[in-house]
């Protein structure tokens, strides 16, 4: 069975899209087969892997308001292993439209659960805003990824991720657990330190151990519609991406381990 990530956080431009192609990427290439759903609207993600949002037929639109198989819309991507459930605009109208359909929260985990899924990760690319597609995405999920910057307002912004974690254990997911991410990390910034240390203190275990620095490498890597390993296989980025790769799939295994 697929184990499910989203990647998500009211706050915008925190790296979430670049985590979720750049994460896929680097567990793709360790040989794990991934399928990457973009539920935003602007359709980013889809863009950063060379699908033009108004010009893709199947996209995760339909699974939501057309109850279509996920299977009849996942796309293989230039990259070896991994496959994409492109999005558009029209995820506007999926967001105003599922809270009028009963136990709307579970529409996506229906449709994973409806069907046999040839991945071993599923990583979705949430909206930057707390909503019915995200309440879905959350509910559909093992883990949630918080990308985070070390700076005040994202850090500040956590307060109502928590508060959304604690609601979807609470009506559709029990289970669900979560990590945070720094990102565009500068270790040259005496804040950007500060913020890092007293996020350990607060959190604890839910910090991820490898976090991303700012590059400009990363910047680069949607314009070529491939990863940050296949545009730049050497960039600091990348070799962090890989390390955060290899610390999910490390934490998978172990918490498969645990007894029930």
């Amino acid at each position: 069975m697929a184990y499910v990530i989203s990647i998500a956080n009211e706050k915008g431009g925190v790296a979430k899209t670049t985590t979720t192609v750049s994460l896929g990427g680097a567990i793709a290439e360790v040989g794990q087969r991934v399928l990457l759903i973009d539920l935003d609207a602007q359709a980013n993600m889809s863009l950063a892997l060379g699908f033009e949002p108004g010009k893709v037929a199947n996209t995760i639109v339909s699974a939501f308001l057309e109850n279509r198989p996920l299977s009849a819309l996942w796309q293989p991507s230039q990259v070896e292993n991994l496959s994409v459930i492109p999005s558009n605009s029209e995820m506007g109208l999926v967001e105003r439209m599922l809270p009028t359909r009963p136990a709307y929260e579970e529409t996506l985990r229906r449709a994973l659960q409806s069907e046999p899924i040839p991945f071993d990760f599923i990583l979705i690319d949430c909206p930057p805003f707390l909503g019915a597609v995200t309440f879905n995405a959350l509910t559909a999920s093992n883990l949630l990824i918080m990308p985070t910057q070390a700076e005040y307002f994202s850090i500040y912004a956590l307060r109502n991720m928590m508060s959304l974690i604690r609601r979807v254990r609470a009506k559709s997911n029990p289970r669900l657990t979560y990590r945070l991410l720094l990102t565009m990390f500068d270790r040259r910034n005496r804040i950007h330190r500060t913020m890092n240390e007293q996020l350990h203190t607060t959190f604890e275990s839910g910090v991820l151990t490898s976090l991303i620095e700012i590059d400009t490498k990363l910047r680069e890597s949607p314009i070529a519609g491939v990863p940050i390993m296949l545009h730049a296989p050497k960039s600091r980025s990348s070799l962090q991406y890989r390390a955060l790769a290899q610390e999910i799939i490390d934490y998978v295994k172990e918490t498969a381990a645990e007894p029930a």
